[in-house]
């Protein structure tokens, strides 16, 4: 199979900077799409593969899965994209598309394992796993690429691709509308679309913090009022109200004290953590009033469209701070002081 060389952004080791290197893409195969990168949005999961903090990254590394750009050379198969339009691709860049969750559009729970857009086992290429969005282009097969709606910024896009659809997904899974009251615990990347996304639905929007000082960005998100979740009297004051709460916070934390503000037959969602709790979680409060503790992931490919069409119809988009791809040493220290919002969008034309 023919190549390309193209230039990228990466890393050779998990205590090495990112640095520009030169990584293979393949040609056009006939389901493919190639794209030239515009945008692309920076995730803590980016980090963390960056970094190996979850075990398994294989280097060199390219992260990168919130991608916008404009499709520049089209395979002789393809039916669903021409030259010139304005796609995004997400988090998955295959999956075996035969089992029941392929075939019931949910491509995220593939049986096989979803074919991540990078540091996933790559069926092209025997030696490398998939490169990511930092870099000048990408080729990907045509049912996994979305379309943009052409009223929104294309950079305030990118973070949709991840942030957006993982807390799109479980909303439109538990069916929230205008009838819904949803809280969302953690105003960060996650967090902010959450509000944003839940209030586009219709639903009365609450956030938790820890601190008062959150209140102002939380309201001006969309939010109809925050609740201090350290005030022993104003948890109480919200016991039984919630139908979903959209959990973002990204490390082990104590969900005891959400799960009492939930209706009885509510859903307490993660969707930030991954890993295990420190502290037992009480069935209490589960099986007296039928409450749920469930996770979520990302969501399918036409899941993903339909938030992005959602998005485009409710004018809905991240806040971002664009920056330089030369800068993204600098950014990941600073994602980790949460000193961003609330999400930072690297412009690729940096990498020229």
């Amino acid at each position: 199979m023919n190549t390309t060389k193209v230039k990228a952004y990466g890393t050779e080791a998990k205590d090495k900077d990112l640095q520009e290197m030169t990584i293979l893409r393949r040609d056009v195969q006939p389901n493919d799409i190639e794209i030239d990168i515009l945008y692309c949005g920076v995730c803590h999961s980016d980090l963390h593969t960056a970094r190996n903090d979850w075990g398994g990254t294989v280097y060199p590394a390219v992260p990168g899965h919130e991608i916008v750009g404009k499709v520049t050379k089209i395979g002789s198969e393809v039916t669903k994209y021409k030259v010139g339009d304005t796609v995004a691709v997400g988090c998955m860049v295959d999956s075996c598309r035969t089992c029941p969750s392929c075939q019931e559009g949910m491509e995220q729970y593939c049986d096989s394992g979803m074919t991540g857009t990078y540091n996933s086992k790559d069926k092209y290429f025997e030696t490398q796993r998939t490169y990511g969005g930092y870099s000048q282009s990408v080729v990907v097969d045509e049912h996994y690429v979305l379309k943009v709606p052409e009223n929104l910024d294309l950079a305030a896009v990118a973070p949709l691709l991840c942030a957006g659809i993982t807390t799109y997904s479980p909303l439109r899974h538990w069916n929230v509308n205008k009838n819904s009251k949803v809280a969302v615990v953690g105003l960060g990347g996650l967090g902010h679309m959450a509000l944003k996304l839940a209030k586009g639905m219709g639903a009365h929007v609450s956030l938790f913090s820890r601190t008062p000082s959150k209140e102002q960005d939380a309201k001006e998100l969309g939010a109809d009022e925050v609740i201090i979740s350290t005030d022993e009297a104003h948890m109480k004051s919200v016991a039984g109200k919630f139908d979903l709460i959209i959990d973002t916070v990204p490390y082990d934390h104590n969900v005891q004290p959400y799960m009492q503000t939930l209706k009885v037959g509510g859903t307490h969602v993660l969707v930030g953590f991954i890993g295990n709790f420190e502290e037992p979680v009480s069935t209490k409060p589960m099986i007296y009033k039928r409450r749920s503790l469930a996770g979520s992931l990302i969501g399918g490919i036409a899941e993903t469209q339909e938030m992005l069409d959602f998005c485009g119809e409710k004018n809905i988009v991240s806040d971002i701070e664009i920056i330089k791809i030369q800068d993204i040493n600098d950014a990941y220290e600073r994602m980790l002081k949460s000193d961003v919002k609330y999400r930072f969008v690297i412009d690729m034309k940096s990498l020229e």
